[in-house]
């Protein structure tokens, strides 16, 4: 059985995956109540930006603080599928066995892409969010990382991401790619201290690094296996969907996560 640590971001109580590959991490801590989780803000953190970079937080942490051979990110409401099938969904969550065993065969999980039919990745953030961190963030690459320019271009006219910075890695790859990650949001949030948005959006940095895995992935050439994702509550499709054509079509921003 390979060391494998995912943790799982959390801000509140909440049922938690039994399988001891799973570490309950409570992001945002600095200042608030103990949960009774492993809190992000010891060790070294940045736990107080947590209202900007929201589960990134916890990655955090866990690059600094965390001993494992492979280490990931779920989210409480949101986890990797495994082999069972079974009406409590907590029952279907990817079991430390079943990830050493993908871990045979490569050095990165993922979740399967999540597909965007009608518009590009760009047009979706741009219709729902504000554009312009995305966009500074491809600005960022071209000057301190431009190899990666084209691949970023490439991606945002792509129609499908690897979404909810869900995943899991060896720890060599892992520290790469968090130490390339992190360089690119920390210089984001300079460029937007300024910035004048609402507490939904001033999240874009945790939302920007959803549009960069996919951009490390492609300039590096690492091969990967996915697996479903499964979300621990039902989803309102009609909420979901509708928000989702107002901005394509009528320009209204989100407000809320759905």
């Amino acid at each position: 059985m390979k060391n494998i640590k995912v943790i799982v971001a959390t801000h509140k109580k909440y049922q938690m995956p039994t399988d001891p590959m799973y570490l309950p991490v409570q992001v945002g801590s600095e200042g608030k109540e103990d949960l009774g989780y492993q809190r992000d803000n010891e060790g070294e953190n940045i736990s107080q930006l947590n209202p900007a970079f929201c589960e990134l937080t916890g990655l955090y942490w866990a690059w600094k603080n965390l001993n494992a051979d492979y280490i990931g990110l779920a989210h409480y409401r949101r986890h990797f599928k495994g082999k069972q099938h079974d009406k409590d969904p907590f029952k279907e969550v990817l079991t430390q066995a079943e990830a050493s065993v993908l871990f045979d065969k490569t050095d990165i999980i993922l979740t399967k892409k999540r597909k965007y039919y009608i518009e590009t990745i760009h047009d979706h953030y741009a219709h729902t969010m504000y554009p312009e961190p995305l966009d500074e963030a491809g600005k960022i690459l071209e000057e301190k990382y431009p190899e990666y320019k084209p691949y970023f271009d490439k991606h945002m006219q792509e129609r499908s991401q690897h979404a909810f910075n869900m995943f899991i890695m060896k720890k060599d790859k892992f520290d790469e790619y968090c130490t390339w990650l992190f360089d690119i949001l920390f210089e984001l949030t300079k460029r937007f201290e300024d910035a004048n948005y609402s507490a939904f959006h001033a999240r874009y940095p945790g939302r920007v690094s959803e549009r960069l895995l996919d951009v490390w992935l492609m300039k590096n050439g690492y091969d990967y296996e996915e697996v479903p994702f499964i979300y621990m509550e039902k989803v309102n499709m009609w909420k979901k969907g509708t928000g989702f054509l107002k901005a394509k079509f009528f320009h209204k921003k989100y407000g809320e996560s759905f």
